[in-house]
């Protein structure tokens, strides 16, 4: 079995979309814990079922979380290989972003003022 590790732009504009939410990341975080129904998601919140749902449906659209049927109920629980893909994503960014600082400091930082001649590491022609 291959593990896709890349999100594509769609996958990462869709998982971006999801998080934006705080309900949604509510709901995440609670699948993540344990599986739950929609139903019980759905007592927790100050909307409708309805609404509820729609966070749901975005979530999954997202594939950060799976849904699936026992009975007349829909259980939710978190997808941890798209959560893992998300990370990763999340990761690069933090790498791009921790060069550039480094990258600045470095260029901040400059010649030392306060270095000697005798600091100088000789040229081979001395």
């Amino acid at each position: 079995m291959v593990v896709q590790t890349e999100l594509s732009d769609d996958e990462t504009d869709r998982v971006f979309h999801a998080l934006a939410a705080a309900t949604r990341r509510d709901i995440l975080r609670r699948t993540i814990v344990a599986e739950q129904s929609v139903s019980a998601l759905a007592a927790d919140y100050d909307m409708s079922f309805a609404a509820v749902q729609k966070h749901v449906a975005v979530l999954e659209a997202a594939g950060l979380i799976v849904k699936r049927a026992e009975g007349r109920e829909r259980l939710v629980r978190a997808d941890p290989v798209m959560i893992a893909r998300a990370r990763a994503l999340l990761a690069r960014y933090e790498e791009l972003w921790r060069a550039r600082i480094d990258r600045l400091d470095a260029l901040l930082a400059g010649p030392d003022p306060h270095a000697t001649s005798t600091d100088r590491t000789p040229d081979k022609g001395d």
